[in-house]
């Protein structure tokens, strides 16, 4: 069993829980930090018997404002080293900026730009001393784009992206590396099946599985990528977005009624 350890937030489902699953392949033993206490459990159990490496669990939420701190101290305290620090937790609502729940949108603010950014200063200072380490920031192709119904969510990611770039450079001088995951959507429980058909995207082909883009993130981390953006209808998708003027997603806003 390996004593260097993969932190993997939003483990326990969706592109965090197949994250996970690749790097304990890996031979990586895993620090699984989540808000859901009994799938951890299930999954130390599981992980421990299919890949015979080290499994410890943190139930935390991680959009508390000193979450970040208490995952670094309890690390200290179990002298748990971590090698690959993977962000990857979050979560999507839809609304206009003007209606959204507060206490959501300041969860949202906590988690994807105020946790993940200082999970990369406590940690990221520990690999620079080391000179060694990987960090894997999940981010979003919303980043690059502006659309209504999404500002909290766009907003957040676009910062999860500048964020990762910087520190990319930064860092690199001190052979860490920094990748930034850039999905589309994906196939989880991200989203509310009520608003989203998560089924019908898959058939499709506009939404991809979790486990590819895992395995795209995990590959790219270690080919030191600077950025990830898995699968080609991604792209395309991306590339549409970009070249699609402002005026015209206002345009189809108004006529079509979209969030009224």
């Amino acid at each position: 069993m390996n004593d260097t350890y993969a932190l993997v937030t939003g483990s326990s489902s969706g592109i965090g829980l197949e994250i996970a699953r690749l790097l304990a392949l890996r031979g990586y033993s895993l620090l699984l930090v989540s808000n859901e206490a009994e799938k951890l459990l299930l999954l130390k159990t599981e992980f421990e018997m299919n890949y015979q490496v080290k499994v410890a669990t943190l139930y935390l939420d991680l959009s508390y404002h000193h979450a970040a701190q208490e995952v670094f101290n309890y690390c200290q305290q179990e002298t748990i080293e971590v090698e690959v620090l993977v962000n990857n937790a979050g979560f999507f609502f839809f609304g206009e900026v003007t209606s959204v729940d507060i206490y959501q949108a300041k969860q949202k603010i906590q988690l994807h730009v105020l946790t993940t950014s200082l999970l990369c200063t406590l940690f990221g200072n520990e690999m620079k001393k080391r000179r060694k380490g990987f960090i894997l920031n999940n981010s979003s192709i919303a980043a690059y784009k502006a659309f209504p119904g999404i500002a909290y969510y766009g907003a957040t990611k676009a910062y999860i992206s500048s964020f990762t770039r910087s520190l990319r450079t930064e860092l690199r001088y001190y052979d860490v590396w920094v990748t930034c995951l850039c999905p589309g959507a994906t196939a989880t429980n991200l989203y509310d099946p009520h608003v989203i058909n998560v089924d019908l995207g898959k058939k499709l082909g506009i939404m991809m599985s979790a486990e590819k883009v895992a395995k795209l993130g995990v590959e790219g981390l270690f080919r030191n990528k600077a950025v990830v953006i898995p699968g080609l209808v991604t792209r395309l998708l991306l590339f549409f977005s970009l070249i699609t003027p402002q005026w015209v997603i206002y345009a189809i806003r108004k006529r079509t009624k979209f969030l009224k």
